[in-house]
């Protein structure tokens, strides 16, 4: 319904139309909106355990765009950036320095769950168009899922929804669990246990240690009197190569497989070494997928960036290659906001990964590969699931 135009608003867009026209732009609202720039704001990690994840990310995304002749919807860009530091304590002031101060169109971020939560409050409040690039936090497209948020990677249980059958396949029906104790490892948890259970598997045990503590030896000997058929676990980043090579040293490697999600060997494998070889994960992408868009986009990186794309990299990239839909989608002019995010709904991304498309909660639907490390690669070797969805339990939109 058509809300009656108050006396107020009619003098302001009066006195707007007076300052348009005494510098020759008496221009439809439609057009006055599509002469400036659009501004595009990334907030991500550029210091700190993760920085070498938010240039990944922002790298994706500026191919995805410049591929299509740097602009969006046929308007130039104007960038900016904040360094979220992933401090969760200043995710509300650093996401407004981008909505508020900076006034941008198109929110970018961010890689760690607690600090997407900061911005996840800003962009509910403001309605800025908000892009999710990496951090898989459930509550972001579950309970507090929102028509302007969109996330291009994963929830923290999609890849662990699909190693519980790849494991029972392999004749893995006694597992034991391990991960750090904060959100991200009990999300995981929660899709591991789905899948795992529901394919015939047990749990015989639960084992976890405080984030980001690194002392495994004391598990790992009890991994060891257990005696499981295999054991699953959710690590990433330093604590992960750290695992890996106590879970070697410690005699588990050979006796007992072990199996993650997918970034428990993801960008470590040069400091895991050896330890890793033969350890099996499932994720949304593999370097080594055999296709002639994956080979493409990984030689064009390459030369770009002059180092190799990974996960993240491809996550970046798909956030550029979403927000071009929808920005042609509106020919540029990012005011019309409904038809924009109708646009991203229904989109589907050509990525790296396999093509993909949004659930109704604005997660992706989407392959989840079984990988294998050989030779310091994750070497795709099947498809765990086909065009897996979040459940997006709660999301009401």
């Amino acid at each position: 319904m058509t809300q009656p135009t108050s006396r107020r608003q009619m003098l302001g867009q009066g006195a707007a139309l007076v300052g348009a026209a005494s510098t020759g732009l008496l221009l439809p609202p439609s057009a006055l909106a599509q002469t400036g720039k659009i501004r595009v704001g990334f907030m991500l990690p550029y210091t700190g355990t993760f920085a070498q994840l938010g240039v990944a990310i922002e790298n994706g995304v500026r191919m995805a765009i410049n591929e299509q002749g740097g602009k969006l919807g046929g308007r130039e860009i104007e960038w900016f950036k904040v360094d979220d530091e992933s401090e969760p304590s200043k995710a509300i002031e650093n996401a407004n320095k981008l909505v508020q101060r900076d006034k941008v169109d198109v929110l970018i971020g961010t890689v760690h769950s607690g600090v997407q939560m900061g911005i996840h409050k800003v962009a509910r409040d403001s309605g800025v168009i908000s892009l999710i690039p990496n951090a898989g936090v459930h509550i972001a497209t579950r309970a507090q899922c929102a028509p302007n948020v969109f996330r291009t990677s994963f929830s923290n249980s999609q890849p662990t929804m699909a190693l519980g059958e790849a494991m029972v396949k392999r004749g893995h029906k006694k597992a034991v669990w391990i991960t750090w104790k904060y959100a991200a490892g009990d999300e995981a948890f929660e899709g591991f246990k789905e899948s795992y259970t529901k394919a015939g598997g047990t749990i015989v045990k639960e084992l976890g240690l405080p984030f980001p503590n690194v002392e495994f030896q004391a598990l790992l000997t009890e991994i060891a009197a257990l005696k499981p058929d295999a054991v699953a676990c959710f690590f990433a980043g330093g604590g992960a190569a750290k695992f890996l090579k106590d879970y070697a040293a410690a005699g588990l490697k050979g006796k007992i497989p072990l199996y993650g999600s997918g970034f428990l060997t993801e960008g470590v494998l040069d400091a895991a070494g050896p330890a890793a070889d033969g350890v099996l994960t499932t994720l949304h992408y593999g370097d080594g997928i055999e296709t002639k868009r994956n080979k493409e986009f990984r030689l064009n990186y390459a030369k770009t960036f002059k180092m190799q794309p990974d996960v993240y990299a491809v996550q970046g990239y798909d956030t550029g290659l979403l927000l071009v839909q929808g920005a042609n989608a509106v020919k540029g002019d990012v005011s019309k906001k409904a038809d924009m995010i109708k646009a991203m709904e229904v989109a589907v991304i050509d990525s790296p990964r396999g093509k993909w498309t949004m659930s109704k909660a604005h997660n992706p639907v989407q392959d989840i590969y079984l990988r294998e490390v050989s030779s310091k690669e994750n070497k795709v070797i099947g498809v765990a699931a086909k065009a897996l969805a979040d459940s997006g339990a709660g999301c009401r939109m």
